[in-house]
């Protein structure tokens, strides 16, 4: 007697609840950008899933992003489009809706090292190497974090030695995005006064040495490296002469922060929407799950965390269209909308029962890459003593 086929859910169609009206600020410019940045993410979907499963990094869809305009994140780049603060940001919400790894492909590329360069090169440098990365054409890099020094970024060990007319870069770096993609890398380094400089470093270069990490359980469809600084000589022309001060770096930080509270609401959109999508489609004991009770209480749960996520955000952008944004704000932003992102995320996945954990109904991928923009840019622990600080006007950092 034959089997009948279970039936193949669409978990995949964009709902666009925007429940309490957060986005109708939006400008046409911002909601071209955002159509842009949908397109690019239906099209690279199909992919995605076996990329993340066989943990490869499919640069060319990096490239693809740029073609498409999408890796400005809000920077003002000559002959490309200029996103608002709420423009970039659902830019990176839609990609992340998608995609985490690729959303983090777009913080690394044009939220780290683009943006370091745009505001902190030399003219020269800027000319340079601006339009490779803008483009995709080249994979930028941000070398920051080492092994020993993750949320305490600021305790960097790695030196930078000045002899003659070059630098000598020595040290280790960990979990650097795009750091063995084959393009350039700004690392940062402390120089003999104990100033914090950062270098544009081709990967290439004799004492370059860049190991991706493997067997990683989130974000597998982007690399991130382990790099080796084995007295790297650089031409001193190399030195971004914008910064010398962990200050400055903290600019680009906040700014890529905020990003990733952009992406934990894309997060959460698409998981929500998967769940919204499955309880109308699946049939349980002869009806829709949608028409439990227990089932609308948690979808009207998962909304209302998500439409809390929507309103930060378009106050955020707000803040940065003002440009009032304070440091501890951005990091209130993150942890907020990372810890809802991981409580709607639990919720879908269990509502999907089994089915929750195939790749297929593209939930399982984004619980998983969710737990990677939770630490990454500063852990939850971090960011509530940074706000503890504020409101409290007393440290609790050891």
């Amino acid at each position: 007697m034959p089997v009948n086929p279970e039936p193949r859910y669409d978990l995949e169609t964009p709902e666009d609840l925007d429940y309490l009206g957060a986005f109708a600020g939006a400008t046409d410019a911002d909601r071209e950008a955002w159509g842009a940045a949908r397109t690019y993410g239906r099209e690279i979907l199909p992919r995605m899933n076996e990329a993340w499963q066989k943990a490869e990094y499919p640069l060319d869809l990096v490239a693809k992003m740029g073609e498409a305009d999408l890796l400005t994140d809000g920077l003002d780049i000559p002959g490309h489009r200029k996103l608002s603060p709420l423009g970039a940001g659902l830019v990176n919400m839609e990609i992340s809706r998608w995609d985490g790894s690729m959303a983090t492909a777009l913080a690394v590329q044009g939220g780290l090292a683009l943006r370091s360069i745009a505001l902190f090169g030399s003219e020269e440098q800027k000319q340079r190497y601006v339009e490779d990365l803008v483009t995709g054409r080249v994979c930028g890099a941000f070398a920051l974090t080492e092994p020993e020094h993750g949320s305490d970024s600021v305790s960097l060990e790695t030196s930078a030695v000045r002899d003659g007319d070059e630098y000598v870069i020595t040290g280790e770096k960990k979990w650097i995005g795009n750091g063995a993609a084959g393009g350039i890398t700004v690392v940062w380094a402390r120089d003999e006064d104990g100033n914090v400089r950062g270098f544009i470093v081709p990967q290439d270069t004799p004492g370059y040495e860049a190991e991706v990490i493997t067997g990683k359980g989130a974000l597998r469809a982007i690399d991130q490296a382990r790099i080796s600084l084995n007295g790297v000589r650089v031409p001193a022309s190399n030195l971004l002469p914008g910064v010398a001060r962990f200050k400055e770096v903290s600019a680009v930080l906040v700014e890529t922060r905020v990003g990733v509270g952009w992406s934990a609401l894309g997060h959460a959109v698409a998981v929500f929407e998967a769940a919204l999508a499955y309880s109308r489609q699946r049939v349980q004991f002869g009806k829709p799950l949608a028409k439990f009770q227990m089932v609308q209480e948690r979808l009207v749960e998962m909304l209302s965390d998500i439409t809390d996520m929507q309103l930060m955000s378009a106050q955020i952008a707000r803040l940065q269209t003002e440009g009032i944004l304070r440091d501890q704000q951005a990091s209130l932003f993150k942890v907020h909308n990372t810890v809802r992102a991981r409580r709607v995320a639990a919720t879908a996945r269990d509502m999907l029962g089994g089915n929750g954990i195939l790749l297929e109904n593209h939930v399982m991928r984004h619980v998983a890459d969710i737990e990677g923009i939770h630490t990454y840019e500063g852990t939850e622990s971090i960011q509530r003593l940074i706000v503890g600080r504020d409101i409290t006007g007393q440290s609790a950092f050891a």
